[in-house]
């Protein structure tokens, strides 16, 4: 039998690399999760050359939208094992930018925070009746210390984690496992901005590689690249009189 593949936010840059290394592994039954369908039709054409015999479809829903998400999940699910849930979606709007304007504020705190916590719990609704399976979340390095220059999208992502924590303490006796995601500045067409700037990023099918190891591990927490596991625990542990000295 294929094993049963759901990525949300499936067109952002690096749920596609995740994507490409799970049908060159095996043939699978993979769900798109897009805002527009038509978007993605040129990346389930990619995949379905990648592999031909694998089961490919992409369904639109509204990330903002609760009922939404909750039909959506209960359409998917229709009493069949999931295998992995992928949770990929979000937005890098420029800080000043969500300084300057509260609905832009909002929006950014919404779709990086609010939205993946409510796929989680939606997709935790159904699966844990499996009694196993994986539900990944990406969050961010973003998350894990409030920093100046992106607070709003950090905020949304230390929300991730916290949330992600939670669950996995819920299902610490259920094979159902929880792995949270932390990406460092990753090429990808959201950070594209940055990179125009000269910031260093590390290529998304790395990334991706070892998202989908890592998720095969059953790791409860994947930074990613792994330096940014050291970096982060430095940066969480400097004395306030000298972080705030830092222009970061």
């Amino acid at each position: 039998m294929m094993k049963r593949i759901v990525i949300v936010g499936a067109t952002s840059g690096i749920a596609k690399e995740c994507a490409r290394i799970w049908v060159k592994e095996s043939a699978v039954d993979l769900t798109l999760v897009v805002r527009d369908v038509a978007r993605a039709q040129p990346l389930i054409a990619d995949l379905q050359v990648r592999s031909p015999h694998s089961k490919i479809e992409a369904i639109a829903v509204d990330f903002n939208d609760a009922t939404a998400i909750h039909n959506l999940v209960e359409v998917v699910y229709h009493s069949r094992t999931i295998d992995n849930v992928l949770i990929a979606h979000g937005t890098l709007p420029d800080q000043t930018d969500c300084e300057q304007d509260l609905n832009l504020c909002k929006e950014t705190l919404e779709i990086n925070g609010v939205s993946p916590c409510l796929f989680a719990e939606a997709f935790a609704g159904v699966m844990q009746n499996q009694g196993k399976g994986n539900i990944a979340i990406i969050g961010s390095v973003a998350g894990d210390r409030g920093r100046k220059s992106n607070y709003i999208y950090g905020a949304a992502k230390g929300l991730v984690s916290r949330y992600a924590q939670g669950m996995q303490h819920r299902f610490a006796n259920n094979r159902l496992k929880i792995t949270l995601i932390k990406p460092g500045p990753t090429a990808t067409p959201m950070t594209e901005k940055m990179r125009a700037k000269g910031m260093k990023m590390a290529p998304a099918d790395l990334v991706a590689k070892e998202i989908v190891e890592g998720i095969a591990k059953g790791k409860s927490v994947i930074y990613t690249p792994k330096k940014w596991q050291i970096i982060m625990l430095i940066i969480q542990h400097l004395p306030s009189f000298v972080f705030n000295k830092l222009n970061i």
